[in-house]
């Protein structure tokens, strides 16, 4: 039996290219699909019905034609607009970053519903959660798993000794954690705290509820951001565009904002000990 003509499915829209005068490419990652991507006609005059529906980091409902090198998009509907990441530039910011990385690793056409969902919630996470941070570590070593890069956290990848709770080495080149007796033969580690092996090893196994109510501090954060960024880096062979952006923003942050001296209440000069105020 042939495929029909039409069909429809949720989607989450990770990108836009601009195709002639009005029209737009979007690269969307869908449940049944995985990542495909569609010609949305149009969109781009002032007047086209579905141009809010089909917004960066919108999860929406759309029904598309096939076509002979890319399918048309001939309606949608909002189903979730994460209405706070848009308003937001911090977390339009990490929101990107992990739509970059869900369309760097992804295959084209390659069904993966766990990506999907995983995506989604992350997203969900980004509106509520307290600590954004932890957010996006969770949501790193989850995607890796789930397209079959995630790290060996609990033994040397080397020797396959378990791991003791000292400060092993994690190495991207192996794909994991290596013990101190192997990390001097390797190229490219990266000493690890007894902490922060801890705290993505919880992540590997615990779910949203508890990941969200693990507290750490700002260097811990930062361990992990580093050797995570190394081992995506890595596995992408390139830079990570949205994770420099992420790295600059959340620096100008951190940065202290200089405060003016008070103003006088008056633009008169001030007296001086011999004048005499009335």
């Amino acid at each position: 039996m042939s495929e029909s003509r039409t069909y429809q499915t949720e989607a989450v829209i990770l990108k836009k290219t601009k195709l002639r005068e009005a029209d737009l490419i979007l690269t969307m990652y869908t449940p049944e699909f995985g990542k495909i991507q569609g010609v949305a006609k149009g969109v781009r005059k002032t007047k086209s019905r579905m141009a809010g529906h089909l917004e960066l980091l919108t999860h929406s409902q759309i029904s598309l034609t096939r076509g002979r090198n890319l399918d048309t998009i001939t309606a949608s509907q909002t189903v979730n607009s994460f209405m706070p990441l848009k308003s937001d530039l911090w977390l339009s910011s990490c929101a990107l970053y992990c739509t970059e990385l869900v369309n760097q690793f992804a295959e084209e056409n390659l069904e993966d519903e766990r990506v999907f969902r995983l995506l989604l919630e992350t997203l969900k996470q980004l509106c509520d959660a307290p600590n954004k941070e932890l957010v996006l570590h969770y949501y790193e070593l989850h995607l890796l798993i789930e397209v079959g890069y995630g790290p060996q956290l609990r033994e040397c990848v080397i020797c396959h000794a378990p791991l003791t709770p000292v400060v092993n080495y994690f190495c991207a080149p192996v794909g994991g954690m290596v013990c101190p007796n192997c990390a001097a033969a390797q190229i490219g580690v990266h000493p690890l705290s007894i902490n922060a092996q801890k705290v993505l090893r919880f992540f590997q196994d615990a779910g949203w509820e508890k990941a969200n109510h693990l507290k750490i501090d700002a260097d811990l954060c930062h361990e992990i951001e580093r050797v995570m960024n190394i081992y995506l880096e890595y596995l992408l062979e390139r830079n990570v565009k949205s994770a420099d952006w992420l790295r600059s923003l959340r620096e100008m942050r951190l940065k202290p904002v200089a405060v003016p001296p008070p103003r006088p209440l008056s633009s008169a000069p001030p007296a001086t000990p011999t004048e005499t105020i009335p």
